[in-house]
């Protein structure tokens, strides 16, 4: 059987510890972690992988942090870089795993580093500030740049701007490190676009909206003459016909084998989960049920797809899950684990 960690990032503002990165072990088997060690970094609003396997990279109140991932799964810190703007809220790296690309939910800002090969962080090459108004001239409706991705290809950065409604692309060149605005991606009034993911052969792109409480899938091509083409084909909630009122959808996660999509819902407190039809991408809901925990920020199955995790950010646990995709039914299986501000989980499968 293949052997796991979870890297957890948390938020270290409200305690006394500066422990923003937990590492894992995985029981596989029972659905289960068992805390192995913490990495000192204040405020890890957000953590991802490089394609290469080779290194995590982290938000931090100073900019962004690397890591190289040790054969056994711990953390070994390779530096800082600056991002030259206030603390970001998601971070990213190109297919090539060359450049890192940061975005700031509080300035409205990309920033694009360079990174070096041996995964440290090098300098900024670009800094794109998002521009404009959303539906309603309130605090919300500024530019929040929420989440930004690449498409599969390598060609594309997608910015999603939970503020203004849409979700800009930009032509990446990776020769520079530069981006070029090439397409908006428009989404319904106050809908609030929140976090992306993309299928295994690229063909779709799965956007989740807070405010809406709705996934968009939409199908991409890139044509040689008149670029990136975006088209919408499926709209499914995240919810159940019946809710909490003030709900906002949250996460947005892909399992390993990108069978299963899973989201969240804030307000609501509940996990939801879809079977992806590789054929045209899209999605059949299974299940949206409660996850016993407040505002969970993140869900997300274990590598088994028997599993699942909700970090639930206020109440300050992790709640944990047997899943019956047939039945389309999760039940608690182990007592709930704390963990302050929890934002961010991902599984790494380690080489033994």
């Amino acid at each position: 059987m293949s052997k796991y960690v979870a890297y957890v990032s948390s938020y270290t503002s409200t305690t006394r510890e500066n422990f923003g990165i937990r590492i894992y072990d995985v029981d596989l088997k029972n659905g289960y972690l068992k805390e192995r060690d913490e990495i000192s970094i204040s405020n890890s609003s957000y953590i991802s992988i490089s394609h290469n396997r080779k290194y995590l990279y982290s938000i931090t109140d100073f900019g962004v942090e690397a890591y190289k991932i040790m054969p056994d799964g711990d953390l070994k810190a390779l530096g800082q870089g600056t991002i030259n703007g206030m603390r970001a809220s998601y971070l990213s790296t190109d297919y090539d795993d060359k450049y890192l690309f940061t975005g700031g939910y509080h300035d409205g800002k990309i920033t694009v580093l360079k990174l070096n090969p041996d995964g440290s962080i090098g300098e900024i090459t670009d800094e794109v500030f998002h521009k404009g108004l959303g539906t309603i001239a309130d605090l919300d409706s500024r530019p929040h740049v929420s989440c930004v991705k690449m498409t599969r290809d390598n060609k594309y950065l997608l910015a999603a701007d939970l503020g203004t409604d849409n979700t800009t692309v930009y032509k990446f060149d990776s020769n520079t490190g530069k981006l070029t605005q090439s397409d908006i991606i428009h989404s319904d009034q106050k809908s609030g676009p929140r976090h992306i993911k993309t299928s295994q052969d690229g063909k779709y792109i799965y956007i989740v909206h807070a405010r809406g409480t709705y996934i968009d899938v939409y199908e991409y091509h890139d044509t040689e003459h008149n670029g990136p083409d975006f088209e919408k084909i499926q709209s499914i909630s995240t919810l159940n016909d019946y809710h909490a009122s003030g709900s906002g959808a949250s996460a947005l996660n892909i399992s390993d084998d990108f069978k299963y999509i899973v989201s969240s819902n804030a307000g609501d407190n509940s996990a939801c989960m879809y079977s992806v039809d590789k054929k045209n991408g899209q999605l059949t809901k299974l299940f949206c049920l409660p996850v016993s925990g407040d505002y969970p920020k993140d869900v997300a199955l274990f590598p088994d797809n028997r599993h699942l995790v909700s970090l639930n950010h206020e109440s300050n646990t992790m709640t944990f899950f047997s899943v019956d995709a047939k039945k389309g039914l999760i039940v608690m299986n182990h007592k709930e684990i704390k963990v302050d501000q929890p934002n961010c989980i991902i599984f790494y499968e380690v080489k033994e």
